[in-house]
């Protein structure tokens, strides 16, 4: 019943939106698609912030199309929110210069079920998804279809002091939260979280959970009257225990703590264990060079997967990283398909890894001996892209983490009863009952 009406909803959206495109389509089909009359087509990418690569990358699909098309580029704010919002209202209008768009992983089941991207043909989705990472595969699938193609694929790892773990005389590979809250405790150290009311705390929330033998959401492919919330469970009261006690042992910014802000937190004096992205490896080199953090610091912090919540269960790791999806009023969709491809290509996945720091969804990259030697945990973060958990795939995502960040903040006020409270909260968002 759920997918029945899941897919009528995408029919209907179709309709819509190919009639909101009407207009613009006759308009365009007087223009030549390309950078200038008489020249390749071209073909717009609307990234997200990074260092430069995705546009280092465009002009290597550009030089390798041999005047077929040509990828420029387009930069999206640096919120994800915001740029859900600027690609949606690009859409909903029909804007047919929107070829290729990176989108977080949660977005991509909204933006299937609006009708707002292309739908891959079933004979490259095979090629699209040969050798990547098992949970990129997940989040970029909707109703049973590839909609989107993954490009990067991120998780976070368990950091810790090897001189903290040593004195607890704890297994860094089989760790779960209560033990690293009672080493913190006992000597006197922190566990660096990202509390904040943002994302990222969703992204904590959503790991706690799955990790706990949960789903936030049971059936997220149903309709809003038949949703059913998993947060009101076992698995969710232990997630709202954990959140609870690191708390009190996260250091007193933890309710306003970020990525950075954890990073800083744990690589001082009291730093003991954090969760977060790859990302920090490079971060403490380059300031290990800058002269900005002793080396001995660098030289006692270690990595493991993400922590369990209980003994018997493995951990469900935060996945994250960015999918390529084309825009549904493309004129050009099979240049578009050719330059996924290209972009996607273990090359440009092993370049944008070494030069902007985010992780490769092709789990063959990290066999790579240069990715190797930059990242001497890259066995363990393909590990843990294995066996990661996406965060709920639905339509109503938005909905979800701003519930979810609601109720369950800040980590210090979290009880037994908020699970409840988030699930109802949810449930009311999502009915049109309440207004965030």
């Amino acid at each position: 019943m759920a997918r029945a009406w899941a897919r009528t909803g995408r029919a209907r959206a179709r309709r819509k939106r190919l009639a909101a495109g009407a207009t613009m389509a006759a308009m365009s089909a007087v223009l030549v698609a390309c950078g200038g009359e008489g020249g390749p087509p071209a073909l717009t990418w609307y990234t997200n912030p990074d260092s430069g690569g995705q546009a280092e990358i465009a002009k290597r699909c550009t030089e390798a199309a041999n005047g077929e098309y040509q990828i420029t580029t387009a930069g999206l704010p640096t919120d994800a929110t915001q740029q859900r919002e600027q690609l949606i209202r690009r859409l909903a209008g029909g804007d047919s210069s929107v070829t290729l768009m990176s989108l977080d992983p949660p977005f991509v089941p909204e933006f299937s079920q609006a009708g707002f991207l292309y739908e891959i043909p079933q004979d490259r989705a095979q090629e699209f998804t040969d050798g990547v990472v098992e949970s990129a595969v997940e989040s970029a699938t909707w109703q049973d279809e590839l909609v989107a193609v993954p490009f990067w694929a991120n998780t976070q790892l368990l950091w810790y002091r090897k001189s903290v773990v040593e004195q607890a005389g704890l297994d860094p590979e089989q760790i779960t939260w209560e033990q690293m809250i009672q080493a913190a405790e006992q000597q006197n150290k922190t566990i660096a979280v990202q509390g904040n009311r943002y994302e990222g705390y969703t992204v904590w929330i959503n790991a706690l959970v799955e990790s706990a033998g949960g789903q936030v959401l049971e059936n997220p492919e149903a309709s809003p009257e038949d949703l059913e919330l998993g947060l009101d469970s076992p698995a969710g009261e232990a997630a709202a225990e954990v959140l609870n006690q690191v708390a009190g042992v996260a250091g007193p910014a933890v309710s306003t703590a970020d990525e950075e802000a954890s990073r800083r937190l744990f690589q001082g004096d009291s730093g003991g264990f954090m969760v977060n992205w790859p990302y920090v490896w490079a971060a403490w080199q380059g300031e290990v060079e800058a002269g900005t953090l002793e080396q001995s610091v660098l030289d006692d912090i270690d990595w493991a997967i993400y922590p369990q919540v209980s003994q018997d269960e493995e951990a469900a790791p935060p996945f994250g990283g960015i999918h390529l999806g084309i825009g549904a009023f493309t004129d050009q969709p099979e240049f578009a398909l050719d330059a996924v491809e290209c972009i996607t290509s273990e090359e440009n996945q092993k370049y944008y890894m070494l030069t902007n720091g985010n992780p490769a969804a092709l789990s063959s990259v990290y066999e790579d001996p240069e990715v190797q030697e930059a990242y001497p945990m890259a066995q363990t973060i393909v590990e843990s892209l294995e066996q990661a958990a996406p965060r709920p795939l639905t339509p109503y995502y938005s909905e979800v983490s701003a519930s979810l960040q609601r109720e369950f903040h800040p980590p210090a006020s979290v009880n037994q009863n908020t699970p409840n409270e988030a699930a109802n909260l949810i449930q009311a968002v999502i009915n049109g009952e309440v207004l965030l």
